[in-house]
Protein backbone atom coordinates (compact mmCIF):
# COMPACT_ATOMS: atom_id res chain seq x y z
CA UNK A 1 0.00 0.00 0.00
CA UNK A 2 1.37 2.93 -0.86
CA UNK A 3 1.73 6.33 1.52
CA UNK A 4 -1.40 8.02 -0.76
CA UNK A 5 -3.57 4.75 -0.07
CA UNK A 6 -2.87 5.05 3.53
CA UNK A 7 -4.16 8.44 3.66
CA UNK A 8 -7.34 7.89 2.23
CA UNK A 9 -7.77 5.05 4.59
CA UNK A 10 -7.13 6.61 7.28
CA UNK A 11 -9.31 9.45 6.41
CA UNK A 12 -12.08 7.39 5.96
CA UNK A 13 -11.57 6.10 9.28
CA UNK A 14 -11.23 9.61 10.81
CA UNK A 15 -14.81 9.97 9.03
CA UNK A 16 -15.98 7.17 10.68
CA UNK A 17 -14.43 8.16 14.05
CA UNK A 18 -16.40 11.85 13.67
CA UNK A 19 -19.40 10.42 12.86
CA UNK A 20 -19.73 8.07 15.54
CA UNK A 21 -17.86 10.80 18.23
CA UNK A 22 -15.43 7.70 19.00
CA UNK A 23 -11.67 8.27 18.81
CA UNK A 24 -10.79 5.32 20.31
CA UNK A 25 -8.16 3.17 20.03
CA UNK A 26 -10.73 -0.32 19.83
CA UNK A 27 -12.40 1.95 17.06
CA UNK A 28 -9.23 2.22 15.13
CA UNK A 29 -8.37 -1.48 15.27
CA UNK A 30 -12.06 -2.80 14.30
CA UNK A 31 -11.66 -0.38 11.34
CA UNK A 32 -7.96 -2.14 10.37
CA UNK A 33 -9.32 -5.14 11.06
CA UNK A 34 -11.83 -5.00 8.64
CA UNK A 35 -9.46 -2.16 5.87
CA UNK A 36 -5.92 -4.02 6.54
CA UNK A 37 -3.48 -1.24 5.85
CA UNK A 38 -0.39 -3.00 4.29
CA UNK A 39 2.73 -4.14 6.78
CA UNK A 40 4.67 -1.00 4.97
CA UNK A 41 2.25 1.77 6.27
CA UNK A 42 1.17 0.26 9.64
CA UNK A 43 4.11 2.85 11.13
CA UNK A 44 2.73 5.76 9.18
CA UNK A 45 -0.58 4.86 9.99
CA UNK A 46 -0.21 4.40 13.99
CA UNK A 47 2.16 7.26 14.57
CA UNK A 48 -0.61 9.85 12.36
CA UNK A 49 -3.08 7.87 14.76
CA UNK A 50 -1.38 8.42 18.15
CA UNK A 51 -0.78 12.68 17.18
CA UNK A 52 -4.30 13.40 15.86
CA UNK A 53 -5.74 11.04 19.24
CA UNK A 54 -2.89 13.09 21.55
CA UNK A 55 -3.58 17.06 20.04
CA UNK A 56 -6.99 16.73 18.32
CA UNK A 57 -7.48 20.03 20.88
CA UNK A 58 -4.58 21.60 19.30
CA UNK A 59 -4.97 20.45 15.89
CA UNK A 60 -8.72 21.64 15.47
CA UNK A 61 -7.46 25.22 17.00
CA UNK A 62 -5.09 25.41 14.58
CA UNK A 63 -7.83 24.42 11.59
CA UNK A 64 -10.52 27.00 13.51
CA UNK A 65 -7.62 30.05 13.51
CA UNK A 66 -6.97 28.94 9.85
CA UNK A 67 -9.94 28.87 8.71
CA UNK A 68 -11.56 31.90 8.98
CA UNK A 69 -14.84 32.23 10.13
CA UNK A 70 -15.70 28.51 10.35
CA UNK A 71 -15.71 26.88 12.98
CA UNK A 72 -14.28 23.23 13.33
CA UNK A 73 -18.27 22.23 13.91
CA UNK A 74 -19.50 23.93 11.02
CA UNK A 75 -17.18 22.45 8.21
CA UNK A 76 -18.23 19.36 6.75
CA UNK A 77 -17.35 16.10 8.36
CA UNK A 78 -15.16 14.76 5.01
CA UNK A 79 -13.68 18.53 4.84
CA UNK A 80 -12.68 17.98 8.51
CA UNK A 81 -11.21 14.20 8.47
CA UNK A 82 -8.88 15.49 5.25
CA UNK A 83 -7.97 18.90 7.00
CA UNK A 84 -7.06 17.17 10.62
CA UNK A 85 -5.36 14.21 8.71
CA UNK A 86 -3.23 16.98 6.59
CA UNK A 87 -2.92 18.87 9.52
CA UNK A 88 -1.21 16.62 11.63
CA UNK A 89 1.21 15.75 9.32
CA UNK A 90 2.43 19.53 8.79
CA UNK A 91 2.23 20.19 12.67
CA UNK A 92 4.13 16.88 13.86
CA UNK A 93 5.71 14.75 10.93
CA UNK A 94 8.88 17.26 10.16
CA UNK A 95 9.65 14.45 7.22
CA UNK A 96 6.92 15.14 5.18
CA UNK A 97 6.92 18.39 3.11
CA UNK A 98 3.98 20.57 4.15
CA UNK A 99 3.28 20.94 0.46
CA UNK A 100 3.08 17.10 -0.19
CA UNK A 101 0.46 16.81 2.92
CA UNK A 102 -1.09 19.95 1.12
CA UNK A 103 -1.48 18.65 -2.40
CA UNK A 104 -2.85 14.94 -1.15
CA UNK A 105 -5.15 16.63 1.37
CA UNK A 106 -6.65 18.54 -2.23
CA UNK A 107 -6.76 15.71 -4.00
CA UNK A 108 -8.83 14.08 -1.30
CA UNK A 109 -10.94 16.72 -1.24
CA UNK A 110 -11.55 17.00 -4.95
CA UNK A 111 -12.40 12.95 -4.63
CA UNK A 112 -14.34 12.53 -1.47
CA UNK A 113 -15.74 16.56 -0.98
CA UNK A 114 -17.82 18.70 -2.36
CA UNK A 115 -16.87 20.82 -5.37
CA UNK A 116 -15.53 23.71 -3.15
CA UNK A 117 -13.80 21.42 -0.90
CA UNK A 118 -10.14 21.41 -2.77
CA UNK A 119 -9.95 25.07 -2.50
CA UNK A 120 -11.71 25.24 0.88
CA UNK A 121 -8.84 22.65 2.03
CA UNK A 122 -5.82 24.23 0.16
CA UNK A 123 -6.53 27.33 2.12
CA UNK A 124 -7.15 26.48 4.93
CA UNK A 125 -3.85 24.17 5.30
CA UNK A 126 -1.51 27.11 3.48
CA UNK A 127 -2.38 29.07 6.64
CA UNK A 128 -1.37 26.30 8.89
CA UNK A 129 1.21 25.76 7.42
CA UNK A 130 2.53 29.29 7.09
CA UNK A 131 1.61 29.53 10.87
CA UNK A 132 3.94 26.93 11.55
CA UNK A 133 6.78 28.50 9.65
CA UNK A 134 6.15 31.61 10.94
CA UNK A 135 6.93 30.19 14.46
CA UNK A 136 9.52 27.81 13.71
CA UNK A 137 11.66 30.81 12.66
Amino acid sequence: MRRQEARELFMQMLFQMEMQQDYSRELKTRFFEWNEPGKSQVEYIDTLYEMIHDHLTEIDEKLSEASSNWKVNRISKVDLAILRLAAAEILYFKEIPDRVSINEAVELAKKFGTDDSGRFVNGVLGKVAREKNETDQ
